[in-house]
């Protein structure tokens, strides 16, 4: 039986403010444990939240982005449950009437575009931090730290519109283009800035019921959320074919191993005991302070992508490619104002820089490849001045010491050679020294042509212009 997956992702991303949630305490990542808190989010008696007004700002921004409905009045509530590393006792979030609701992110699949549904956006306070230590018959430790307790988060609940991995990568990179573009969250996966859980369930091709889902959690990028959902997937699809029943629990994901373990049964509504925060009034939007964010709005990836594919003359793939980074797509148009030549361009960004910036471990701000210096590598390749594989040689040389592409040209003595007859002489040397060769081509196998040319950009070292070399190649083998 062939079986479809069933995929919902709850985000969770922290608001770029310089406060917390409900206190002045720092938001500060990396300071010494239990240095950035209160009597608030410490949860000591007597102590009453104040909402942080750049929190509300800064959520109806994201949700506005989401395309989502601003609700004229939410509540906050209390989410009760018991762990260590929160103070209280409960969480404080949304729950009935959350900030927003009713959004879509339009993610590329298969060469269009397919909408996936938000089904809310809403505030809430982040938890402490748990870190275990040891683990032998003898140290095992735990240690609290609770300067994350009370951090603003967005959590970003989608539909369960997704139906594969790959489309739940896509969808997470357009959602992080989006709270990038719009200065809500910096997406930090690393310091815990963006946090993913996953709801996945499989039913038969066809079927119109959803299967049991579980939730899986502690995907920290991108790549294991990839990675979690496939197992996940074919987990159940093996437990149903044996005969079995999926149980819905929460699974943790083990990125060392490559699966997923049972972490506790899954959670309802009913077992966090919602109420309404007492200590907060209910949070009031009118439609002028909605319209102040709107109006204040950058322009969004979705927007962005379309643009480029009409002035750059882009597909819709690379389009979208550049449209998720916010440091890419600024790149690249102020490049694109050096050169007319935008494919080529892009090529060489997605390409041979990219790759470059991941291995040295740089962002492109601070890279010593400016944007004049890839527009001069571009243009002095569109130009016949040096061949595509000797711009490479250059491009290693910019990024390694920051020279411009024609003082490494001059340097290395490496333009390009587009004489015909200093090619065509190096052609006959060729042809010379290979009379079985140069016999097999006018037998009528021609696909050996491949191997002159090969051999004469070899005795250029690289430097001959290949259009050049096939054109005097082919007349010289066919005198």
């Amino acid at each position: 039986m062939d079986y479809e997956a069933i995929i919902g992702l709850e985000v969770h991303a922290q608001l770029q403010t310089r406060t917390k949630c409900f206190c002045s305490c720092s938001t500060e990542f990396g300071a010494p444990p239990n240095s950035n808190t209160c009597p608030v989010c410490l949860g000591l008696p007597g102590a009453l939240p104040v909402l942080n007004r750049e929190v509300v700002r800064l959520a109806t921004r994201a949700a506005l982005a989401l395309g989502c409905r601003i609700n004229r009045v939410s509540q906050f509530a209390r989410k009760n449950y018991f762990y260590p590393d929160l103070p209280k006792g409960y969480q404080i979030s949304q729950y009935d009437k959350p900030l927003s609701e009713d959004g879509r992110v339009m993610i590329p699949v298969d060469g269009s575009s397919k909408a996936i549904g938000i089904i809310r956006v809403h505030i809430e306070e982040d938890a402490g931090k748990s870190l275990h230590d040891g683990f032998s018959d003898s140290s095992e430790k735990s240690y609290i730290d609770l300067n994350r307790s009370g951090v603003p988060l967005i959590e970003i609940v989608s539909a369960p519109d997704l139906r594969s991995a790959a489309e739940a990568h896509a969808y997470l990179t357009e959602l992080k283009a989006i709270l990038e573009a719009t200065a809500v969250c910096n997406c930090d996966m690393e310091k815990g800035n963006l946090r993913c859980d996953a709801n996945v369930s499989v039913r038969p091709q066809g079927s119109k019921e959803f299967g049991t889902r579980t939730e899986l959690k502690n995907l920290n990028s991108f790549r294991f959320v990839q990675k979690a959902i496939d197992f996940e997937f074919h987990r159940q699809i093996e437990i149903l074919e044996s005969g079995g029943r999926i149980v819905q629990e929460t699974r943790l994901w083990n990125s060392d191993e490559g699966k997923s373990y049972s972490m506790r049964s899954k959670e309802e509504a009913h077992d966090y005991r919602y109420f309404p925060e007492p200590d907060l009034l209910p949070l009031v939007i009118d439609e002028d302070y909605r319209q102040k964010i709107l109006h204040t709005m950058p322009e969004l990836p979705e927007a962005k992508k379309a643009r480029f594919m009409k002035d750059y003359g882009l597909s819709m793939a690379d389009a979208a490619w550049l449209a998720s980074s916010k440091s890419a797509s600024a790149f690249y148009e102020e490049t694109a104002k050096l050169t007319p030549h935008f494919k080529p361009l892009l090529n060489w960004i997605k390409g041979e820089l990219t790759a470059a910036l991941n291995k040295a471990n740089q962002e492109i701000e601070t890279c010593r490849v400016t944007a004049p210096h890839i527009a001069d590598l571009v243009n002095l390749i569109e130009d016949g001045t040096i061949s595509g594989k000797i711009g490479k040689i250059v491009f290693e040389e910019m990024f390694a010491g920051g020279k411009t592409a024609a003082a490494i040209i001059d340097e290395k003595k490496l333009v390009q050679i587009n004489d015909a007859a200093s090619i065509e002489a190096i052609a006959r040397q060729v042809a010379a020294a290979s009379p079985e060769n140069v016999a097999k081509y006018k037998s009528g196998k021609t696909g050996n042509l491949a191997w002159f040319v090969g051999q004469v950009m070899k005795a250029t070292h690289g430097r001959a212009r290949p259009q050049v070399v096939n054109e005097v190649m082919k007349k010289v083998l066919e005198e």
